[in-house]
């Protein structure tokens, strides 16, 4: 495994650098090559990161652990991040994935039809993204920035509000 210095914390190689370069109309920080990552300023994380922890914890946590730390049924996806690329993460979440050997079965179900999920994507990638470089700890994100209103109706959208 490949490691990059970045700001003084050592980062895989598989999301990549995960400096955060932009922000967009929604509030999403994105890394040089456009990707969703997160933003930590002294203890206070950006909303996509805060929105993560939440959705990871209703939706996720119940396979892959809590925090991102794995299960005896289900990998660290703290770990996974590290060697894996967004769009990767977004076509498994979003599709579903099956290990299956002489070992074991591991099957990851699809979750690109449900809503709870699907329209949290990017935050889920983002916390998690967040925990893979080890730049959140296992603790609810006390100081959050604030979710604004393109966020919001985003959000409505794709949940089918109107």
């Amino acid at each position: 495994m490949i490691f990059v210095a970045s700001g003084g914390i050592a980062v895989a190689d598989g999301s990549g650098d995960p400096t955060a370069v932009k922000q967009n109309e929604t509030g999403e920080w994105l890394d040089k090559d456009g990707n969703p990552t997160y933003k930590v300023s002294d203890g206070t994380v950006d909303w996509y990161t805060y929105s993560g922890y939440r959705r990871y914890h209703s939706d996720c946590h119940v396979c892959h652990g809590p925090d991102g730390m794995g299960s005896t049924y289900a990998p660290a996806l703290k770990d996974s991040l590290k060697t894996m690329s967004y769009a990767d993460f977004i076509g498994i979440v979003a599709s579903g994935r099956k290990n299956i050997s002489t070992a074991s079965e591991n099957v990851m179900p699809a979750f690109g039809d449900n809503p709870n999920v699907a329209c949290y994507m990017d935050d889920l990638y983002v916390y998690l993204r967040a925990r893979s470089n080890e730049s959140w700890g296992r603790a609810r994100p006390n100081k959050h920035e604030d979710k604004n209103e393109a966020y919001t109706k985003n959000e409505d959208s794709c949940m089918g509000k109107k």
